[in-house]
């Protein structure tokens, strides 16, 4: 829901769907039904409901000579609205197939720009990790969102989480736009967040200072067998493996993708990189300069808990461009990780998301029509342009 509650829909008998709470086992107590796709029609607990209908254009348009499949759903109004283009992360996934926000904003009076990104779903070329290449392909998108809109058009900008951190203020460097937003996204290199990530495995696991000092030393080593495919620093790696396998804290070794290897013999390296690691991923990539350079207004919403994109420092180098004064607002929601999701713990010790934090998608709605936003978005803590941080209630 636009709030953020989420359940998850089970099959029962007759037509009817039992909720579990967000992306837990547990019921929630509500049911659902539908009707025949036709009709367009949903009974929720003691709720009904109707189809909204959007303006929806199916497109295709080309980025450096590969085709990319596209769709702009636009909410049903003769008032110009603004509209936002939605930015992948890493995933491969179909963004035409998955991405919620191209019909949760449209709902709310915001058209939204959805696309299959290079190598996934419908759009043609190869998967990739390159940050210039996938900046390329927003901007075709943003141009492509400009020209289907035409007349309705009174904004336009970016969003996207993740990955998509690194990729949007290149593209938004590239072409003006009127703004962007990141969720849980960087301002730190790839390799960084890596070892960010390992950081935080020990500090979720109340490990001490010494074992983090181990956990990084091997995290590094790991990093370099990873960045350089496999060709330098096995040995190194495998060594510090063996001679810290029985700690304690060892087992609590994650990271962004250091997990990876872990397990790995270097055979298995070597034929597993060449298959999840070659998508010209720039591990060093330094993602301040584009960010100093940025006249775009900028929202960034990071999650405090987050242990895949660690946010401490992306924070920290956030606020500081705004005490530059840069036109950056920053959210941090406390207890989120990423994907903006508030989570639980379940008996083996695991996260389980239950609920998208409160406030985060009305964040990105109003930052989206006003280019600002209010002071108030659930427990998030706020700083905004003049540098005053505001906290949630």
């Amino acid at each position: 829901m636009f709030t953020g509650e989420t359940g998850q829909l089970h099959p029962k008998t007759n037509g009817i769907w039992a909720s579990t709470y967000g992306w837990t086992d547990r019921p929630d107590g509500k049911s659902v039904s539908f009707s025949d796709c036709d009709n367009g029609e949903i009974t929720f607990g003691n709720e009904s409901g109707k189809r909204i209908p959007f303006d929806v254009s199916e497109t295709t348009f080309e980025s450096n000579g590969v085709k990319l499949a596209g769709r702009l759903v636009l909410p049903k109004t003769n008032e110009k609205i603004p509209v936002v283009v939605l930015v992948h992360g890493s995933e491969h996934d179909s963004a035409l197939d998955s991405y919620a926000l191209q019909r949760l904003f449209p709902a709310n009076g915001i058209g939204a720009f959805v696309y299959d990104k290079r190598g996934t779903g419908a759009s043609g070329g190869s998967y990739t990790q390159d940050f210039d290449v996938l900046a390329a392909d927003a901007v075709a998108a943003m141009k492509e969102a400009r020209r289907l809109a035409g007349g309705r058009l009174a904004r336009v900008g970016y969003q996207g989480g993740s990955q998509a951190g690194w990729v949007i203020p290149l593209a938004a460097n590239h072409e003006p736009v009127d703004f962007a937003i990141v969720s849980f996204g960087l301002a730190v290199t790839v390799l960084e967040e890596d070892q960010e990530s390992v950081a935080l495995d020990m500090y979720f696991h109340h490990h001490s200072a010494a074992d983090t000092a181990k956990a990084e030393e091997l995290a590094r080593a790991g990093e370099q067998v990873i960045e350089t495919r496999g060709e330098e620093g096995y040995e190194a790696f495998d060594a510090l493996r063996k001679k810290y396998k029985d700690e304690p804290w060892y087992k609590d070794v994650h990271g962004d993708f250091l997990f990876f290897i872990m397990p790995l013999d270097k055979k298995q390296i070597t034929d597993a990189i060449a298959q999840k690691f070659n998508f010209h991923t720039p591990f060093r990539y330094e993602p301040m300069p584009a960010l100093r350079d940025s006249t775009t207004p900028q929202l960034w919403i990071l999650g405090d808990d987050d242990l895949e994109a660690p946010s401490a420092e992306t924070a920290t180098r956030i606020k500081s461009l705004i005490a530059q004064g840069k036109n950056y607002t920053l959210a941090v929601y406390p207890r989120a990780e990423h994907g903006m999701t508030e989570y639980e713990l379940n008996s083996k010790g695991e996260r389980v998301s239950t609920r998208f934090a409160p406030g985060y998608f009305q964040m990105m709605a109003d930052f989206i029509r006003d280019g600002r936003i209010g002071n108030h978005y659930g427990e998030a803590a706020i700083t905004e342009p003049k540098g005053t941080p505001t906290e949630g209630p």
